[in-house]
């Protein structure tokens, strides 16, 4: 059976949280280089109506993870303000 690799950025994120970063770290966290390069690639693709079926998957999953790591900067800052 085939081992399935999560996409990059859900893979970047993941290894980001499982060093336990500190709230300060979860607020100030950026995707890296490569992950914003991507991103820029499929945008572009996108605007230009010629992203594949397996890129627009790939950028969506791209908005959903931003959508979380948002959220969950969020709810850290809120957590750091109330102290």
């Amino acid at each position: 059976m085939a081992v399935v690799q999560p996409p990059a950025v859900l893979d970047e994120i993941l290894e980001f949280l499982a060093e336990g970063p500190s709230p300060q770290a979860i607020v100030a966290y950026k995707p890296s280089e490569i992950l914003e390069q991507r991103l820029e690639y499929l945008l572009e693709r996108n605007r230009q109506d010629l992203i594949t079926h397996e890129e627009q998957a790939e950028l969506e999953e791209f908005l959903r993870m931003n959508h979380f790591i948002s959220m969950l900067q969020i709810r850290t800052r809120k957590k750091l303000m109330d102290y």
